[in-house]
């Protein structure tokens, strides 16, 4: 699967209108301009030249994936997501209540108990492994962890305390999306730092400890293999992994042409290990 990228909205929608129906096109992913690292032509207004293609795809049953934050700099950085959803993503369901919607990487209680309110089918939300695992102050614990800084920024721990309890209670309407962003060493240790946390190598066996250490293992598969493909009504994947229970250490970096990348938990030791069947 590829992204095709345009924040020229005419272009969206003669996209949409060719592709969309044809099954090429399954979702369209909304960036607030500047919410994220590379998102500086994102969305400003999605009330404004949005909205048509907004309606195309209710009419399509095609799911909006939004980055759930506002941009205003005189928001506090750890408020923007409950912001957003009072501003923003609250406003357009109520507008257009028949317009699936997945919030992508959620972060607060508050994001938890929208996406619970909201009909069933309509609004799921993806969730990654730091925000299951980490708070705010991971960001800071024996000096600033630039590894760890992502966005949406990590929360405080009654968040992730809500998180954990949503997704680990069986409730279909969230499943993974790890959100891996690799940056370069040197771009994450230095003054102005990328954001972005690559899970990739590890994911997995994170969302392993999450679900085991809250005693629930028999609600993994549904997390990270069936919520999702059921909310956007694609097939299941027919390939199958198993994990194990074997302890292994996570590397401290993987080496690349252009430079060194720190995975999360680097160097740590990790209970669950992915394996093809």
């Amino acid at each position: 699967m590829i992204g095709i990228f345009t924040s020229v909205m005419g272009t969206c929608l003669k996209l949409l209108s060719v592709t969309g129906r044809s099954g090429v096109v399954f979702a369209v992913k909304f960036y607030p301009a500047g919410a994220t690292t590379n998102s500086q032509d994102g969305v400003t207004d999605i009330f404004g030249k949005c909205l048509p293609v907004l309606e195309e795809m209710a009419e399509q049953n095609m799911p909006l994936l939004v980055h759930g934050e506002v941009t205003n700099p005189d928001v506090d950085v750890f408020d923007r997501e409950k912001v957003f959803i009072e501003t923003v993503l609250q406003p357009l369901v109520q507008r257009l209540p028949q317009l699936r919607v997945v919030m992508e990487h959620i972060t607060t209680k508050d994001a938890v108990r929208f996406v619970e309110s909201c009909k069933e089918g309509s609004v799921a939300a993806t969730v990654t492994p730091q925000h299951l695992l980490l708070n705010r102050n991971s960001l800071f614990q024996g000096g600033l962890q630039p590894h760890n800084y992502c966005l949406p920024v990590l929360k405080r721990e009654i968040h992730r305390q809500a998180i954990v309890a949503a997704v680990t209670s069986g409730s279909k309407r969230f499943f993974l999306g790890t959100d891996s962003a690799p940056h370069e060493r040197q771009r994450k240790e230095c003054s102005c730092g990328c954001a972005g946390i690559y899970n990739a190598p590890v994911a997995l066996s994170l969302y392993a400890k999450v679900f085991d250490e809250a005693g629930a293992l028999d609600k993994l598969e549904a997390f990270t293999s069936f919520n999702g493909p059921d909310f956007y009504g694609l097939p299941r994947n027919t390939s199958k992994i198993k994990m194990i229970r074997t302890p292994w250490k996570v590397p401290e970096s993987f080496s690349f042409s252009f430079g060194d990348i720190i995975p999360m938990f680097a160097g740590e030791t990790l209970e669950w290990q992915p394996s093809l069947i």
